[in-house]
């Protein structure tokens, strides 16, 4: 949710004819993320969100929109698009895929609790068992192909340890597509900044854009990586947060005896892949008038805790 393509205010005012949201008081961009640029925007008739896709391209963005309309008829808590005059939920401004989608209250959370921990979990199953319904597919574009070629490209950038690190990982994780669990469409990427909560209740979750089809407990994987860590931890995960977001999973979708078995990769996997994407973007920036790059050395610990200290993550 980083700025790379300035929108003017006429520019907007342009583009909102297509949209039956008012007129147009104000716009500002939004620094947090990393993919695409976005703003808010205030119209006449209510707050939203404007985002215009820097790497999608417009024939991939329906699986996205599709399945962001499908879980909030659901009743899953998320941000729904918004048609334009001609019933589409994409559009195009300044030459990029444009969308908008409802703006939700509430904030983000850099300290989750456990009630709140507990909500994600639910939630997640939730969305898991909706997802059933879903006839749509799309491959993990950070999956298991992008984390051997990514981390081929950038192991000769790093030194001697991290590089042994990453090659040590990658084979470890070479029989990743093989494992045969449970799969359908996940988020794939609800980290504390994409779910927003008005003080424990949960106001919805965000950004489906890396949304895929992949194995259903990767995406548990990916959401207890950062949920469950406190930033002075080394990457070790707070127990008691922890067991609320996976006992609060489990009331809804029990997991499966292969996805217990085959945990301790799949948790690697999702420390691996963000680990790299942080890796690739502190080496290969975007250039953007509002950018937003995370520190890869906090998933570095996470991937390290994850391989060092394997009772820390342990299924009960």
């Amino acid at each position: 949710m980083s700025v790379y393509t300035i929108v003017e205010h006429a520019q907007l005012v342009d583009f909102l004819k297509n949209y039956s949201l008012g007129e147009l008081l104000d716009h500002k961009g939004i620094s947090a993320g990393i993919e695409n640029t976005n703003y808010f925007i205030t119209t006449t008739e209510g707050q939203y969100v404007l985002t215009l896709f820097e790497e999608l391209s417009a024939d991939e963005l329906p699986y996205f929109l599709t399945i962001m309309a499908f879980f909030s008829k659901q009743g899953i808590r998320s941000a729904n698009p918004i048609a334009n005059l001609d019933g589409q939920f994409l559009s195009s401004l300044n030459n990029k895929p444009a969308a908008i989608v409802e703006k939700l209250d509430g904030a983000d959370t850099a300290t989750p609790n456990t009630q709140q921990c507990a909500t994600i979990g639910e939630t997640m199953a939730k969305l898991h068992i909706a997802s059933g319904q879903l006839t749509v597919q799309r491959d993990n574009s950070r999956g298991p192909v992008w984390r051997q070629q990514m981390g081929k490209k950038l192991m000769p950038l790093l030194d001697s340890d991290a590089a042994a690190l990453l090659q040590s990982e990658l084979e470890y994780q070479h029989n990743y597509l093989s494992l045969d669990l449970p799969k359908q469409v996940i988020h794939a990427d609800l980290f504390k900044d994409n779910a927003l909560f008005c003080d424990n209740d949960l106001s919805g979750v965000i950004d489906f854009y890396y949304a895929c089809n992949d194995y259903l407990i990767y995406d548990i994987a990916v959401a207890v990586n950062d949920w469950c860590v406190d930033a002075d931890s080394q990457g070790m995960l707070n127990s008691e947060r922890f067991n609320a977001f996976i006992t609060a999973y489990q009331t809804v979708r029990p997991l499966t005896d292969k996805e217990k078995k085959h945990w301790p990769k799949i948790i690697r996997a999702a420390a691996l892949r963000f680990w790299l994407s942080r890796l690739n973007d502190l080496h290969h920036p975007k250039e953007g008038a509002i950018t937003h790059i995370k520190d890869p050395a906090a998933m570095h610990d996470i991937l390290l805790a994850r391989i060092n200290f394997p009772e820390n993550h342990r299924l009960n």
